[in-house]
C-alpha cells in the first residue's frame, strides 16, 4: 500500500504560519539576525530591521508628503474664500442695481484673475432692457443655456457666447455659466469666462466651484427681473 502524498509546503504555509504564531520569533531569536533581504534603492543586502526601517522611512515620507498636499489644498481654499467675499462685497455695496452685471464680470476677472469675463441677461425688466448686458443674446443661445445642466468648460469651438468677449480670437478655453432663478429649469442669463491658456478650462475638470459662481451671481443678477 503506498503511502499518502504530503502537499509541498508553500510560501502562503510558511507566511500563514508566521502571522498566527507570533511569539515564533521570540523563541527563535537568532534567525531575525541572520535574515538577510535586498535594499529597494541599492543591490546590497540588509538585515530585517534595517529592511524594516527603510519601509518605515518611506511610509513616513508618503505621509509627509500627504500632510503637505493637505496643507497645500487648505491654503488653496482660504485664498478662494477670501476672493469670493471680496466679490460678494462689491456685489452687495453696488447701489445702482442695473450696473450690478458689471460689477460682477469686472470683479469676477479681478479677484479670480480671468482674462475676460462677459455677462448676458435676457427677460429683464423694462427698466434694464436697454442695457448692452439686456441684449445680443439669441434664441439659440437662450435654449442652449437653459440646455446646460452644468457650466461647460473646454475649448474654444467658435460659440456664439465667445463672441460677446472683448477678444474672443485670443480664448483657447471657456467656461459657460447658466443663470437661473431658484430652481428654475429656464436659464435666464449666461456667465462666461475666457481665458488664453487651454488648460484653463478643461472637460474633465471639476465644476462645482463654477456652479457655486452661477448661483450667486444668478441670486445677484434676479433683481433684473420683472
Amino acid at each position: 500500500m503506498s503511502e499518502p502524498t504530503i502537499p509541498p509546503i508553500t510560501e502562503d504555509d510558511i507566511a500563514n504560519y508566521l502571522a498566527n504564531t507570533p511569539d515564533f520569533f521570540e523563541r527563535h531569536a537568532g534567525v531575525l539576525a541572520t535574515v538577510q533581504l535586498s535594499s529597494p534603492h541599492s543591490q546590497r543586502a540588509v538585515s530585517l530591521q534595517e529592511r524594516q526601517a527603510e519601509m518605515l522611512r518611506e511610509k513616513i515620507k508618503g505621509l509627509e508628503l500627504r500632510s503637505a498636499e493637505m496643507i497645500r489644498h487648505g491654503q488653496e481654499n482660504t485664498a478662494i474664500a477670501e476672493r469670493l467675499h471680496r466679490w460678494t462685497r462689491e456685489l452687495l455695496l453696488t447701489r445702482d442695481t442695473q450696473e450690478l452685471p458689471l460689477v460682477a464680470a469686472r470683479e469676477m476677472a479681478a479677484q479670480f484673475n480671468v482674462p475676460q469675463v462677459a455677462v448676458k441677461l435676457w427677460d429683464v425688466a423694462d427698466d434694464y432692457a436697454g442695457q448692452d448686458y439686456a441684449q445680443g443674446a439669441s434664441e439659440d443661445v437662450q435654449a442652449f443655456a437653459t440646455s446646460l445642466q452644468r457650466p461647460y468648460c473646454g475649448a474654444n469651438p467658435g460659440l456664439e457666447a465667445a463672441g460677446w468677449l472683448i477678444d474672443p480670437g485670443a480664448v483657447a478655453s471657456l467656461a459657460l455659466i447658466p443663470l437661473r432663478s431658484d430652481d428654475s429649469a429656464q436659464a435666464f442669463g449666461l456667465l462666461v469666462l475666457g481665458s488664453p491658456d487651454a488648460q484653463r478650462f478643461t472637460p474633465d475638470m471639476g465644476t462645482e466651484f463654477l456652479e457655486r459662481m452661477g448661483e450667486l451671481t444668478a441670486a445677484a443678477l434676479s433683481r433684473l427681473r420683472p
